[in-house]
């Protein structure tokens, strides 16, 4: 399956919820999804019929898959390795996805988007426990230090950062501005996840 190259924001509009794909747009009011709540396309303001089951379960999928940018295969395996962990599978799903590197580098707005973040990984300006990782799916682990190539620190976005990029960093996260990195202080409990889903859909969708 090819990545998504077409509008964001439609995404957006298509699951009736900001996903924050467009950065600072999507605090703005030229959010599209805010403008324009109604599906796109031609038929998008038309009645719409009452979902089905798969299709609610379907919706809350798409949802989570979309708002963390990943291919339905690699979303697909992240839900198995889920499957396999003790406790709840959609608790565990969700703790997982926020323990990917590019998303991690997004919470501590080291990227304006999570798109943003998995290029600022792909391009090799980030290291975990001082060592270069560019693989924005690598999972960190509790205790893991995060940081930016030394190297890479006087790029617009690093600088941007260390002043302050406004962004709430979540608890589980414990920075160091001043020298641009992050410790992994805690893992990700489902109240850190600030979308708005319903995991036990996601897990119903794949039990069918």
């Amino acid at each position: 399956m090819a990545r998504y190259t077409d509008s964001v924001c439609r995404m957006c509009r298509r699951e009736g919820t900001k996903l924050f794909l467009k950065g600072e747009k999507c605090f703005s009011s030229k959010c599209a999804q805010q403008n324009r709540p109604t599906p796109p396309g031609q038929h998008g303001q038309a009645r719409q019929r009452k979902a089905s089951e798969y299709g609610l379960q379907l919706r809350e999928k798409q949802k989570a898959r979309r708002a963390y940018g990943l291919m339905e295969g690699q979303f697909k395996r992240t839900f198995a390795r889920a499957t396999g962990m003790k406790g709840i599978t959609g608790d565990n799903m969700l703790q997982l996805l926020e323990l990917r590197l590019d998303n991690v580098v997004y919470r501590l707005g080291l990227g304006k988007t999570r798109r943003m973040a998995r290029q600022v990984v792909t391009h090799g300006h980030i290291l975990v426990n001082g060592r270069k990782v560019d693989i924005p799916s690598y999972t960190v682990k509790q205790g893991d230090v995060i940081g930016v190539k030394s190297t890479k620190k006087d790029i617009a976005i690093f600088k941007a950062a260390k002043e302050g990029s406004g962004r709430v960093v979540p608890k589980w996260l414990t920075t160091d501005l001043e020298n641009l990195t992050a410790t992994v202080a805690a893992l990700p409990q489902r109240d850190d996840v600030d979308l708005t889903l319903q995991e036990n859909m996601i897990v119903e969708f794949y039990s069918r």
